[in-house]
């Protein structure tokens, strides 16, 4: 069965669009499914100038005032995956029809990920509706756990399951909110800590997905392990280092823990 995951966050620069591109092209490409990438996020949109799509011809944006098929406003990155970019001064649509374009064309893929508005409007509900499940992406400050808070509220209002938080741009600082601290606010567990890496920024400015530009960095191998735990396949961290270090040492961290119980609970 295809599983429509939606990406939310309620607050810009959080890194949205860049969780959705890496876990799509690790999909594809490391667990070999079909992916589809939807950039549902119709007033600001920037997933397809995440992945090299510029200036497509048809748009979401076309197929949601039924100027064109879903079909063909589709892309196939040479990197295997779908993406359904939107238009970047595209026409005001009625976003609550997302859902049924989607489910002409659900059929065939294995993964729909649809990267939402990041503000609550109708575009967000739009994205809940449409999805089977919720990822809520958020960093580590208080305003935008804040805005996360009231995200995830609304998701649990419109009985949308919310599958979990991806903590990104974490520096380690004293500053920060804990892992502990987000899980019992929110009440949603925690299944990647994504630290503030430079790499994502050198391949977001050659359009480039992070995870495929330099896989063996930490935050592509987090990533991978939580594109694995959401098809609920475990990944073995290919570090040597780490590996060995798993073996003597049993402290596992908690977003580890918490993608190990995702995984049993798809099985």
């Amino acid at each position: 069965m295809t599983k429509t995951i939606g990406v939310i966050s309620i607050k810009g620069g959080v890194g949205k669009t860049t969780t959705v591109s890496n876990l799509g092209a690790l999909m594809s490409s490391q667990f070999d499914k079909k992916v589809l990438m939807v950039d549902a996020n119709f007033s600001g949109p920037s997933l397809g100038l995440h992945l090299g799509v510029v200036n497509p011809k048809q748009t979401l944006h076309d197929v949601m005032t039924n100027e064109a098929h879903i079909t063909t406003a589709i892309y196939e990155h040479e990197a295997g995956f779908h993406v359904l970019p939107g238009a970047l001064m595209g026409k005001k649509v009625n976003s609550y029809a997302l859902k049924s374009k989607l489910e002409e064309i659900k059929h065939m893929y294995d993964v729909i990920l649809i990267d939402s508005s990041p503000n609550l409007n109708d575009e967000m509900l739009a994205t809940m509706v449409a999805s089977d499940e919720i990822l809520v992406v958020s960093s580590p400050d208080y305003p935008t756990l804040s805005a996360t808070l009231h995200a995830v509220k609304v998701a649990k209002e419109k009985k949308v399951p919310i599958t979990g938080l991806v903590l990104n741009k974490v520096r380690g600082k004293s500053f920060e909110l804990s892992l502990k601290d987000i899980e019992e606010a929110s009440d949603v567990p925690v299944l990647a800590v994504l630290k503030d890496d430079i790499n994502v920024l050198e391949a977001l400015a050659a359009s480039k997905v992070a995870a495929l530009h330099k896989p063996k960095t930490n935050v592509s191998i987090e990533y991978s392990k939580l594109a694995g735990a959401l098809l609920g396949q475990n990944v073995r961290d290919p570090r040597m280092l780490n590996r060995v270090r798993d073996i003597f040492i049993k402290d596992f961290e908690k977003q580890a823990v918490n993608r190990q119980v995702l995984v049993s609970n798809r099985k």
